[in-house]
């Protein structure tokens, strides 16, 4: 059995300051065994409390982790503002790959942010990379909306904002959430966390490889991916993730 904790989008510091608090109670060391985020973590400070949570901390490059943009005041003696300007300061992302492929025999993983998928979110979209990358599973992010699903033989997941930050694709006000995917063989079992109405509710989708499917790849490996590049074309709290 593995644990892995899919997580991303979370802006931090420049559209919210932190994780939720009840997400950092669940979140604790020594539990989960690896993390896969979708990118935009945006600051070294989240990305250092990710590596407390488990140290196999694995990270695509998002669209805001390229640069962190900076809203600095310039106030007057008398504190009244005489400024306004905006500094562009580069974060030291370039070691994150803009996709990534992860085995846990007989499972492959395929990570991307998401920005890559023309349409974004389109599930055929998504399919194809996930065809093009060789993957069982595909985890994205970019849309700030949780989903997991099975389609065309294939596994979705996308864990949302984990900070429900606001983002102007889909909707103004996203409900933070991520997902944890326990892996046991060919069989995938994940809960989705989201934080509704300030309690966490769970949901829990399985998914099974087919058994024709199934070969002989190492047990755990994490290899950087290049994908071509893309062309226009729930049950409440406490559910069976708890003894993690």
């Amino acid at each position: 059995m593995v644990l892995v904790l899919l997580i991303g989008d979370l802006h931090i510091p420049h559209r919210v300051h932190d994780l939720p608090v009840k997400f950092k109670k669940l979140l604790v060391p020594g539990k989960i065994q690896q993390i896969l985020c979708t990118g935009n973590v945006c600051d070294k400070e989240t990305y250092e409390y990710l590596r407390t949570i488990s140290p196999d901390v694995h990270i695509v490059k998002g669209d805001y982790d390229e640069v962190l943009m900076i809203h600095l005041f310039f106030l007057s003696v008398r504190r009244r503002m005489c400024a306004d300007v905006w500094v562009v300061l580069p974060l030291q992302s370039s070691n994150f790959p803009l996709s990534l492929n992860v085995v846990h025999n007989p499972i492959k993983i395929g990570v991307i942010h998401g920005h890559q998928c023309v349409p974004i979110g389109d599930l055929d979209a998504l399919s194809a990379i996930a065809r093009q990358m060789d993957v069982d599973v595909l985890v994205s992010g970019h849309t700030h909306n949780v989903q997991a699903i099975e389609y065309d033989n294939k596994f979705f997941v996308n864990p949302g904002s984990a900070t429900g930050a606001w983002t102007g694709l889909f909707n103004g006000d996203p409900t933070p959430s991520f997902a944890l995917m326990d892996i046991q063989g060919p069989v995938v079992v994940t809960y989705v966390y989201q934080l509704v109405e300030g309690e966490v509710r769970v949901e829990k989708v399985e998914y099974r490889k087919e058994a024709d499917s199934v070969g002989g790849a190492p047990r755990s490996t994490v290899m950087p991916q290049t994908i071509p590049s893309p062309t226009p074309g729930s049950p409440q709290g406490g559910g069976g993730a708890g003894g993690w």
